[in-house]
């Protein structure tokens, strides 16, 4: 009844007025929302002025002595950050812990992680309670409650750890972590050891000696990322005595804890290098047992061991984030000087380390395949591959976008215009060509999208979720868009568009 006496009192109301206080309200809101904005000339502000992460040291006498306490590297003061932090996706701290005492921590982070530099004891909480002795290391996720680390041992009068986590990234976005992206995981030295014992005596393919002895520590929650959480990277590196490791960068910034080191042992960075591969004016960070410094994000950094004994470095790097979003760009000097002395530059390193974008400049600019309830699309180049003979179809063609079945029945070989075994649509029989339009609609009851655009040069694969093919040969077809707009099968695409088709994609190039 209430609800019908306003709607009864409605007329009453003057329009008029209402219209002006609607238009009012709008006006403010739209003046504060615009008050807000900035508007940049491109060219001066594309890249603009931020602090840099500066190469700063952080002595192994901080944790030596005094009290029970968390010792951070904060510096969020001079990055200009609101919260702290020693990177701006990073907070790293030393804890020293007196024999008998405990020690408290709390981070709203999805990932941190913990290195014993020295000592043995006792880490309770959430996740349950866990052991640990110097040289262990464990990662725990999102964390709700405090962390207490009591010791049970430990030389200089007590335990020291390295603990690293992502509450400034978190702080940056503006969110608090709730979903656990992996479980709590141990790395117990004498695992970490023996692997590099095994690698040390595993021989190079090309007989040569290794420099380098390390063993990246994964996670079974990242088989992708190969990283130590999905946010978090970190390697236990060693370098034989006499050894120098040749000038490498990344995006990611690094952390890294001298965990065993002789004097003459150091890093060497900068931000350029010569044409021989070295550092031009390098600054120098020796390692000291126990102690950090921080590599900048991009620089150039060599690793020296002038002493005789091996010498050991557990970086704490971001880059499980940079690696899940493809932009890690690791480069090795010897790469790009090859590059550079034949006169190419790239931007990006992929085209050297990572052969799936390589493979990307060999098959060019394709239409993708759309997404299919059930089924996994996958792109590969087969350089071995004949385009013009179905024998040479098993695996795909030069220029090949695969599909692999997830399950039984999403997709099978009785679909209207599409070939036994291939899943490719056959020109005029029943897929594209005559039958075009009326299994768009075929397909989209069934698979929620419209068919697949031809691609000029692609074969087509359906596989089981072990990988196994269907069946000993695959046929394929290549399809040819000629100037009236027709399909026909030939042996070596040379497809072109003259004007915009009706799904609207432009002119494409020849593969």
């Amino acid at each position: 009844m209430a609800s019908q006496e306003v709607a009864m009192a409605s007329p009453n109301v003057d329009m008029d007025l209402a219209a002006k206080v609607v238009m009012q309200n709008m006006t403010e809101t739209e003046l504060q929302w615009t008050s807000r904005s900035d508007v940049y000339e491109y060219g001066s502000a594309a890249n603009p002025e931020m602090a840099p992460i500066p190469v700063l040291v952080h002595p192994p006498t901080l944790h030596e002595s005094g009290p029970t306490r968390v010792i951070p590297f904060d510096i969020d003061d001079y990055l200009e950050i609101d919260s702290q932090c020693t990177t701006p996706n990073l907070m790293a701290s030393f804890l020293r812990i007196e024999k008998g005492d405990t020690l408290s921590t709390k981070a709203t982070a999805t990932s941190q992680a913990f290195y014993v530099i020295r000592g043995s004891g006792v880490t309770s909480g959430e996740h349950g309670n866990i052991t640990w002795s110097q040289g262990d290391l464990f990662v725990v996720p999102v964390t709700e409650g405090n962390m207490k680390h009591t010791c049970v041992d430990g030389a200089k009068g007590g335990a020291a750890i390295y603990w690293v986590h992502d509450q400034p990234l978190m702080d940056y976005i503006g969110c608090k972590p709730c979903v656990r992206k992996f479980e709590p995981t141990l790395y117990k030295n004498a695992d970490l050891l023996a692997t590099v014992e095994e690698i040390k005596h595993t021989p190079m393919e090309d007989g040569s000696e290794r420099n380098r002895l390390g063993v990246l520590l994964g996670n079974k929650a990242c088989p992708q990322t190969k990283t130590l959480t999905h946010v978090l990277w970190s390697l236990l590196n060693s370098i034989p005595a006499g050894n120098v490791q040749r000038p490498h960068r990344h995006n990611s910034v690094a952390l890294d804890l001298a965990v065993s080191a002789k004097p003459g042992v150091y890093t060497l960075m900068g931000k350029e290098i010569d044409s021989n591969g070295h550092i031009v004016d390098p600054i120098r960070c020796d390692w000291i047992p126990g102690g950090v410094f921080v590599t900048p994000p991009g620089w150039w950094h060599s690793h020296h061991n002038e002493s005789d004994t091996v010498a050991w470095v557990l970086p704490m790097q971001d880059a499980g984030l940079y690696t899940h979003q493809r932009t890690l760009d690791i480069r090795f000097v010897d790469d790009e000087l090859a590059l550079h002395r034949a006169g190419r530059i790239r931007g990006s390193a992929f085209a050297i380390t990572n052969k799936q974008f390589s493979d990307m400049t060999k098959i060019g600019s394709q239409v993708p395949v759309p997404k299919v309830v059930g089924m996994k699309r996958v792109m590969s180049v087969e350089s071995d591959m004949r385009v013009d003979s179905p024998e040479g179809s098993i695996n795909g063609s030069n220029q090949a976008y695969h599909l692999l079945q997830q399950r039984p029945g999403s997709f099978t070989e009785g679909q209207p215009g599409f070939n036994a075994g291939s899943g490719f649509p056959q020109p005029g029989g029943g897929g594209y060509g005559t039958g075009f339009q009326q299994n768009s609609a075929v397909w989209a009851s069934s698979y929620g999208a419209s068919p697949p655009y031809p691609q000029y040069g692609a074969a087509f694969q359906l596989m089981q979720q072990d990988g196994s093919r269907r069946g000993s040969t695959q046929a394929y077809h290549l399809l040819k868009v000629d100037p009236k707009g027709s399909f026909s099968e030939r042996g070596r695409p040379r497809a072109k568009f003259r004007d915009r088709d009706k799904r609207g994609y432009s002119e494409s190039r020849r593969i």
